[in-house]
Formats: C-alpha cells, sequence, structure tokens
C-alpha cells in the first residue's frame, strides 16, 4: 500500500514539466549538469522534481529557501544516485540549510564519561548527515563547490555520501553494494587507500585525497566521492583501482563524462 501511494504521488508530480527556470539555475549554477548527455539529463531532471517534491527544506539563521537552493542541493544530491536504483534516500524528510559556517556545541556527556581534564569546544562544521535525517548543509559551501568542482570539495556530495554509507546499517565506508565479489575488491582497495592516506597524513606528506578522509573510514568514502565526481580524471590517472571500484559502485563513468564535455568544448 505504502508503495503504491509513493508510486501514484511521484507519477503525479513527473506529470508536470520541469520549470523553465529550474532549467536555467542548473545550466547557470550546477556546473556537472553541462558534463550529461541528454538521457542523463532528463533521468536528473525527474529525481530533481521528485526529490523537490518529497523532501523539506527549512532556511535557518533567517535564510529564505528560494527555488536556487531546492534545485542547486537536490541536483547534487540526486547526482550521486544517477546510476544507482536507490530510492531517492528514503530515510531522509527534512534538510536544514544555514548561509554561512554552522557552529556546533559539543556533545553532551555522561557522569560516566565525563573528564574534568579535556577541554570540549565548540566545532566549526560545513555540513552534517544523520541517519533517517536531517542533513545540515550551508548554503555558501553548497554554491561554491556547484560551481567550482575542480577543488575537490562539494559539501552535498559528502554529506549525502554519508547517507548511502548508513544505508548499509551504519557509517563504516561501505555502502550497500552490489555483489559479493564487489565486496571483496572493496574491502582490498579502499583498505589500501584509506591506510595509505593515513599514513601519508601522520607524516605530513602531500596527499591526492583531502587529508581529512584519514580521520576513519567513513570519511575516507566520502571524501573520495568528492573526488570521484569532481575530479574524476586526475583520479583515474593517479587512484584508477579506487576509481575503478566507485564507478563500479555509482554505475558512472565521471571521467568519461568529463573528457567527453572537454572534448564537445
Amino acid at each position: 500500500m505504502f508503495h503504491w501511494l509513493r508510486d501514484h504521488r511521484r507519477k503525479k508530480i513527473l506529470q508536470e514539466p520541469f520549470p523553465v527556470q529550474w532549467q536555467e539555475i542548473l545550466e547557470e549554477k550546477v556546473r556537472h549538469y553541462s558534463f550529461l548527455n541528454l538521457e542523463e539529463k532528463d533521468r536528473l531532471q525527474q529525481l530533481i522534481q521528485v526529490f523537490v517534491g518529497e523532501k523539506k527544506f527549512e532556511g535557518c539563521n533567517d535564510l529564505k529557501v528560494t527555488d536556487e537552493i531546492r534545485v542547486v542541493i537536490a541536483a547534487e544530491a540526486c547526482m550521486l544516485i544517477l546510476g544507482l536504483p536507490n530510492d531517492l534516500y528514503p530515510g531522509l524528510i527534512t534538510l536544514l540549510v544555514y548561509p554561512s559556517t554552522v557552529v556546533v556545541p559539543p556533545p553532551q556527556q555522561n557522569v560516566f564519561t565525563q573528564n574534568p581534564f579535556v577541554e570540549r569546544s565548540e566545532t566549526a562544521i560545513y555540513g552534517q548527515a544523520f541517519h533517517r535525517g536531517p542533513v545540515i548543509l550551508v548554503w555558501d559551501e553548497v554554491k561554491r563547490g556547484a560551481r567550482y568542482p575542480e577543488s575537490g570539495h562539494n559539501v552535498v556530495y559528502h554529506e549525502f555520501a554519508h547517507l548511502l554509507d548508513m544505508e548499509s546499517g551504519s557509517a563504516n565506508g561501505t555502502p550497500r553494494l552490489h555483489s559479493r565479489d564487489q565486496y571483496r575488491t572493496w574491502a582490498k582497495v579502499f583498505t589500501e587507500g584509506f591506510l595509505l592516506l593515513r599514513r601519508k597524513s601522520d607524516k605530513g606528506e602531500k596527499t591526492f585525497l583531502d587529508s581529512y578522509g584519514a580521520l576513519n573510514e567513513a570519511e575516507f568514502f566520502a571524501v573520495a566521492t568528492e573526488y570521484f565526481f569532481d575530479r574524476p580524471m586526475q583520479m583515474e590517472k593517479k587512484r584508477k583501482a579506487l576509481y575503478d571500484v566507485l564507478a563500479g559502485f555509482y554505475q558512472q563513468d565521471t571521467a568519461g563524462r568529463q573528457r567527453r564535455s572537454k572534448n564537445d568544448d
């Protein structure tokens, strides 16, 4: 019954044509949109329509939620699942969007874990994802990442990669994969990549992936996802095995897509 109602609602949403204003936002604000072929653009537009229709966007700190905010965030969240049989992040209902950097208080400690000698400070964040939501995003960072993918940093890709990771049951750097063989390959390649990044980061050496990915396996997957979409040709060249397993999971050849786009230019 639930699936019938969901499918009926989505069919009704998709009966409406994709708004011209939304198309203009994609072309002007989301650089990756220009890399897609016509079939991919059509698929992404459908996902955006349903995402915007089903998810609740809340502006925080006096931020007014506009079509630009909805469409840019939805486009990048749906870019990750463009090739996946994913049900549009089913556990997510609400997105909290702040205008600029969010400062969050330190987590609460109970009486058994309190340590009077450890100073607990507030933390500035650009985004945060929770199992079953919400997702917190900073609009300044979202805009920057959408327009300038060459930076390799994209807060939407990062946080929604965490949601995909959590769909397997926990945020451990391994999302729900497609086969047993893929799990074996994933474990080998990701373990090697994570340990390499951690060793180089500990030594202060220059790394291809952002050293934040050395924090833990979940952050490694999220950072690698950012690079897979933002700097795919460089990843394919410098971390070929990592690129291949991500291409197998996301069912997208982002490097090939970017090459075609450059050739068309």
